[in-house]
């Protein structure tokens, strides 16, 4: 009679197998990263595989945080797990127990950028505040790549169609290898000292090995330390390296760079246009305004001017010459008025009206009018005022008479 197992001894029975094989209590696995996933618990679950099969793998929180992994594992990333394997009962598979994770092959050159990319950004290289801006309008542009290829003749083409007036200089640099590192700066110092006003550093595509001459740091140095403003367009789109993080501009491709670094002719001639428009249209108004200015500064000046002033004074003389003379014309007209009166009442008074009327005048020889025999004595002479002349006369004889009484 065959024997009957359950499916949890059969699972233990296995587990038990790999327990004590001693080749899988520790062992390193290479293969490439898929299905990668972060748990919210801290685990890691990912598959390696290579082209005949597949493995599924684990890696705890503990492991993580005791330095297992030092990098951010992807999708597509060759590398070597190192731990244990063993069997998942409730489940009856096995899984690689990873206490381990290192890049493999390219995989290790990434860690070395990232480990590079991490010091180079706590020294400031990639700090914001140092980027210079990119000139709007340049005569010269300065390439540092290889002398031929796809990109530097994107670069000329781009270039040119987009302004046939510029002038381009090209460092014929070695851009792959273990010398192109050194190549790449002297290239940048050489257009440096030709004062270029911006310089495209970069290469086509390729992988990380090809491109491995612009993520060294003596590249990153110079492109920081250059007081060109440099745009760096290093591979395709989705290649990211280090002179990409120091250079003051990105461009995803060669052309891109030309075109970031190049202002397009026609639109600078359409610029121009526009701000000479501009140009006369606030000159315009601006005239407009100074005139109106002018204008109240006129009206201002005629209001506050001492011509003004003088010839409201004048006029003002002359109205008080106006008043003067006809207060002094009455003055004049009521004196000769009153002398007319006083002229009158004097000839009322006026003795020689009363010689007139038949009366005559008497004076003494003092000329006092005697008005009284009492002031007169015998033998005094008098003189008589009549009409038409004076009779002298001597007193022979007084008579006192009383008129009221007679």
């Amino acid at each position: 009679m065959r024997s009957e197992y359950t499916v949890t001894q059969v699972n233990a029975y296995i587990k038990n197998m790999f327990t004590q094989d001693f080749l899988l209590k520790s062992l390193t696995v290479k293969g490439e990263v898929s299905n990668c996933k972060y748990h919210s618990s801290g685990h890691i679950y990912f598959t390696i595989k290579d082209a005949g099969g597949a493995i599924a793998c684990v890696m705890f929180r503990g492991d993580r945080e005791r330095g297992g992994l030092r990098f951010n594992m992807q999708e597509g990333q060759q590398v070597k797990v190192t731990g244990s394997i063993d069997v998942y009962e409730r489940d009856g598979r096995y899984q690689l127990y990873a206490r381990q994770i290192e890049l493999d092959g390219a995989g290790a050159l990434y860690e070395r950028y990232e480990e590079l990319k991490k010091r180079l950004a706590e020294t400031g290289l990639f700090a914001e505040e140092y980027k210079q801006p990119i000139p709007k309008y340049i005569h010269t542009l300065g390439v540092v790549t290889a002398p031929t290829g796809a990109a530097v003749r994107d670069i000329i083409n781009v270039a040119t169609r987009r302004n046939p007036h510029i002038k381009i200089i090209l460092y014929p640099a070695i851009v792959q290898g273990d010398q192109a590192a050194e190549s790449i700066v002297k290239g940048i110092q050489a257009l440096a000292q030709r004062q270029v006003d911006t310089i495209i550093v970069g290469r086509g595509g390729g992988s990380i090995e090809d491109l491995w001459a612009f993520n060294e740091e003596i590249v990153a140095q110079a492109i920081f330390d250059c007081p060109i403003p440099i745009i760096s367009a290093v591979g395709h789109e989705t290649d990211t390296t280090i002179a990409d993080y120091v250079a003051d501009r990105r461009a995803p491709t060669p052309s891109a760079a030309a075109e970031l670094a190049v202002y397009e002719y026609s639109r600078f001639e359409q610029d121009v246009q526009d701000y000479a428009y501009s140009l006369h249209r606030s000159m315009d108004r601006k005239i407009d305004l100074l005139r109106a200015r002018e204008d109240r500064y006129k009206e201002t000046l005629r209001l506050l001017s001492p011509m003004g002033k003088i010839r409201d004074r004048l006029l003002r003389i002359d109205q008080y010459q106006d008043e003067l003379q006809n207060l002094m014309d009455s003055k004049l007209t009521a004196a000769r008025h009153r002398l007319e009166i006083d002229i009158e009442r004097m000839k009322g008074l006026s003795p020689l009206d009363r010689l007139k009327g038949g009366y005559s005048y008497v004076a003494d020889a003092k000329g006092r009018n005697v008005r009284s025999i009492d002031g007169v004595n015998k033998d005094d002479e008098l003189s008589l005022y009549v009409t038409d002349g004076v009779i002298r006369t001597k007193v022979t004889d007084l008579q006192k008479i009383d008129y009221q009484n007679t």
